[in-house]
């Protein structure tokens, strides 16, 4: 039950992240705290693979619109752009760097 609800509140903290509400840093902060408790909750169980790397297959399609909205940005945008690029990134990196430490629990075994 504890896996549902971790992967339940994963899906939800990766959805505001992802919305096109706009996030002060403190409460992105906060939301990212949160994704990552619960990314720690399944980090050592091998059978969330794939849930992890369905994730991080979104978060790289979210990436590269990200960037792709980002190079068609006007000029006076391309800050508020590289900015959400940015939050985006770390968000990939941390879903990627979930997937990575799965794989390696896996191979481990």
């Amino acid at each position: 039950m504890h896996r549902f609800v971790a992967r339940e509140n994963i899906d939800h903290y990766l959805g505001i992240l992802n919305s096109e509400v706009l996030l002060g840093p403190d409460k992105r902060d906060a939301i990212i705290k949160l994704l990552i408790a619960e990314i720690d909750k399944l980090n050592h169980d091998p059978q969330q693979l794939e849930f992890a790397e369905s994730r991080a297959a979104k978060g790289r399609e979210r990436l590269k619109v990200v960037r792709a909205l980002h190079d068609a940005a006007d000029p006076k945008d391309r800050t508020a752009a590289e900015l959400l690029v940015t939050n985006v990134q770390a968000v990939n990196d941390l879903l990627q760097n979930f997937c990575h430490q799965l794989r390696a629990s896996v191979n481990h075994r």
